[in-house]
C-alpha cells in the first residue's frame, strides 16, 4: 500500500513545482473516481473526510474503504486527510483509525461556529502538531476565517462555518502574523483566507483582486517561502457543470467559483494542497438529474452511479493535469510513517526534500 503522510507529499510538490488537489470523499463511487483519475496520468492524491462525512459513512467504513483504495491502486501515494478538524479528539481519533494527517482548524472554537482568538488557535494547534509528528502523521492548520469578502459571511459545510458578520481582518490572513503562527505550531502546511468560502455560492460574479485577494498568498509566500500553503473553498463551480444540472430540472442561481487559472497562478506562489468537493458533488449531481429525466423507468442505482463515477472521474482528471500534479506518482519514494516519527522527533525535516 502505497498511503503517504501530507508532509512528504507536498515536499515533493514544493521541490517539482506543483500544486495537490485534495478531494472530499463520502462514499466508495466517489473513491474509486478519484483514484480512478489518478491512475489514468499517474498522479498522487489526497482523499479528505470532513467530520460530516465521518458521520454519514462510519469511521470504519471509511478506515477500510481508504485501505482497500490503497490496496487496489498500490501505485498511487495516498494522503487520507482530516478536513477541518474542531478540536484534539477530532484528529487524534482520525490519526487513531489510519489517517495520515490531519487538519486542525483552530480559526472557530470547537463549536466549529464562533471565531476564536489567535491564542487560542496557536495553542489548540500546536498540541495537535505535538501529538500528530510523534506519530508521524501531518498537520495543518488554519489562520484566518473561510468566508467572502463580498458579504462578509462564512458558509457552513458540514457543520463548519463561522455565524455572524465578519470583517477583513478576520478574512484575510495578516502575513506577519503567519509566521509567528507557522513558527509557534510547527504546523507541515498553512491554510490561509482569502476570500474563498464553502460551497457553490463563493462569487456573484466573476473574481477580481477586489473579492478574490491572491495579493494575500503572495505576500505570505514570500514571508514563508518554505511553508506550504493551502487554499480551502476552491471549487471552480463550472458554467457548464451549473447548466447541466439547470437543463434537467435543477434550480441553480448564476455563481461563480475560484478560477482555475487563479489556481494555477496560486500554485506558482505556494499554494501546495487545494480543496475541491463543491465541483465533485456538481458532477455527479448532473449526472443523476440527467438519468433521472431522461430514464423516468430507471430504478437500478447503478445506473445512476456509474455515469456519475465517470463524470467526477474527469473533473478529478482535468484539476490533477491543471494543477501539475499528473506525471508525479511513480516519482515518489513513499516513506513510511513510523520514519517519519522519527524524523519529526530528530528534527530532520527539510521542507526543500522530498
Amino acid at each position: 500500500m502505497a498511503l503517504i503522510t501530507l508532509r512528504q507529499l507536498l515536499d515533493h510538490a514544493a521541490e517539482n513545482d506543483y500544486g495537490v488537489p485534495a478531494f472530499n470523499i463520502n462514499n466508495m463511487e466517489q473513491g474509486l473516481a478519484i483514484m480512478e483519475a489518478a491512475k489514468a496520468v499517474d498522479a498522487p492524491v489526497i482523499i479528505q473526510a470532513s467530520r460530516g462525512a465521518r458521520s454519514y459513512a462510519n469511521d470504519i467504513m471509511l478506515a477500510k474503504m481508504i485501505e482497500a483504495l490503497a490496496a487496489i491502486y498500490p501505485e498511487i501515494p495516498l494522503c487520507m486527510h482530516q478536513d477541518h478538524g474542531n478540536d484534539e479528539a477530532t484528529c487524534l481519533s482520525a490519526i487513531r483509525h489510519g489517517f495520515t494527517s490531519v487538519m486542525m482548524d483552530g480559526s472557530l472554537e470547537a463549536d466549529a461556529k464562533t471565531p476564536a482568538s489567535y491564542d487560542y488557535n496557536v495553542e489548540i494547534t500546536e498540541r495537535v502538531a505535538r501529538m500528530a509528528h510523534w506519530v508521524g502523521a501531518s498537520v495543518e492548520g488554519e489562520l484566518g476565517v473561510l468566508g467572502s469578502l463580498e458579504t462578509g459571511k462564512s458558509e457552513a459545510e458540514d457543520g463548519h462555518g463561522a455565524e455572524g458578520k465578519l470583517d477583513h481582518s478576520q478574512l484575510l490572513t495578516d502575513p506577519d502574523q503567519a509566521v509567528d503562527f507557522v513558527r509557534r505550531t510547527k504546523v507541515d502546511a498553512l491554510a490561509i483566507a482569502c476570500g474563498t468560502s464553502h460551497g457553490a455560492y463563493k462569487f456573484s460574479r466573476k473574481p477580481d483582486g477586489e473579492i478574490l485577494a491572491m495579493r494575500v498568498i503572495e505576500a505570505i509566500h514570500k514571508k514563508l517561502p518554505d511553508t506550504h500553503l493551502v487554499m480551502h473553498g476552491s471549487s471552480s463551480v463550472p458554467q457548464e457543470l451549473q447548466d447541466i444540472i439547470n437543463s434537467f430540472g435543477g434550480e441553480m442561481p448564476q455563481t461563480f467559483g475560484v478560477p482555475v487559472e487563479e489556481i494555477v497562478r496560486g500554485i506558482r506562489m505556494g499554494v501546495r494542497k487545494v480543496n475541491i468537493d463543491t465541483d465533485c458533488r456538481m458532477a455527479m449531481a448532473g449526472q443523476f438529474r440527467r438519468i433521472a429525466q431522461q430514464s423516468p423507468r430507471e430504478f437500478d442505482p447503478r445506473k445512476f452511479l456509474k455515469p456519475a463515477m465517470e463524470a467526477m472521474r474527469d473533473l478529478c482528471r482535468g484539476r490533477l493535469e491543471a494543477f501539475g500534479t499528473a506525471g508525479n506518482a511513480s516519482k515518489i519514494k513513499v516513506i513510511a510513517q513510523d520514519d517519519m516519527a522519527r524524523r519529526y522527533a530528530k528534527g530532520s525535516l527539510d521542507p526543500k526534500t522530498a
